[in-house]
């Protein structure tokens, strides 16, 4: 997911020396306004790495420079750039298999059989990252549900980065990111390989579609009934840790109007809903999902 937890810094990191010339309180609001993502200020050192490349662009070797430029004009694309290159962007396919399996046995089956006069399915991954629990949904669609083959099967991904979504886009993936997760009889059956990359087959692509969204803004990224369709499943896994009560709290709110009476929302395993009235929570097969009331 775009967003994961933010572990106490080790001795190594602790140890970065943070210039005592940046306003780093400047940087992290910035953040906070262009993606409500409330970074801790014992992660300051971060700004050192990630920033360094568009420091390069920029022509700029120091944080001061950064800052003083931001402060002299209004840059909105700047702004975002950086808001971006601090996000975490950690997935994997099939991460924490549990919420798949769930899927699967429990939760797909009688989704299928109650949507069998509309042959309609929609699923929202939401802070999709790179893509690869997107197109962990669509191959275990694939592979287990051939008589989903004729409905109309929807998998929308979001994320607020634009460059993992062009990744997404792309559905190409290095070697070191297909070992993690993927067995070989699915890389042979799903992904088409050219020299150290492989890309998704079209049978899934035609499957997915990804967009760039900031699932704080005024507005969610995909139209609320009634003017949109609901969503039948909702994966919002390991994104809220990093948002504020009240952000939370806005977010599952139009959470739940997205999502259909009898539809599923799963969140990461440390996650729950801000407000617990609006939700039923279930447990099946080592881990939990969610119901709206």
């Amino acid at each position: 997911m775009t967003m994961s937890t933010s572990p106490s810094p080790s001795p190594r990191h602790a140890a970065v020396p943070l210039s005592a010339n940046v306003d780093y309180g400047y940087l992290r609001q910035l953040v906070f306004e262009q993606s409500h993502n409330v970074l801790d200020s014992s992660r300051d050192y971060l700004f050192e790495t990630r920033l360094a490349t568009l420091l390069r662009v920029l022509g700029l070797t120091r944080l001061e420079e950064l800052i003083q430029l931001l402060r002299l004009r209004h840059d909105p694309a700047l702004e975002r750039s950086i808001a971006e290159a601090m996000t975490i962007n950690e997935t994997s396919f099939f991460r924490d298999g549990r919420p798949f399996e769930l899927l699967r046995t429990v939760l797909l089956p009688p989704l299928i059989d109650s949507r069998r006069a509309t042959r309609s399915l929609r699923i929202w991954s939401a802070a999709c990252s790179t893509g690869q629990e997107a197109w962990s949904i669509a191959m275990l669609l694939s592979e287990h549900f051939p008589q989903l083959a004729n409905w109309n099967v929807k998998i929308e991904g979001t994320d607020f980065s634009s460059e993992v979504v062009h990744r997404c886009q792309a559905a190409s993936y290095h070697r070191i990111e297909m070992n993690r997760g993927l067995p070989a009889r699915k890389i042979v059956r799903f992904f088409d390989h050219h020299e150290d990359h492989w890309t998704v087959k079209p049978e899934l692509r035609r499957l997915c579609h990804f967009k760039t969204a900031n699932l704080c803004a005024d507005r969610l990224p995909i139209a609320e009934p009634p003017l949109g369709e609901p969503f039948d499943i909702i994966f919002l896994r390991n994104v809220m840790l990093y948002f504020s009560l009240e952000t939370r709290r806005k977010l599952m709110a139009r959470i739940h109007r997205t999502l259909a009476p009898d539809g599923v929302l799963i969140l990461g395993s440390s996650e729950q809903p801000a407000d617990p009235t609006l939700w039923t929570a279930h447990v099946a097969g080592g881990t939990s999902y969610y119901r709206p009331r």
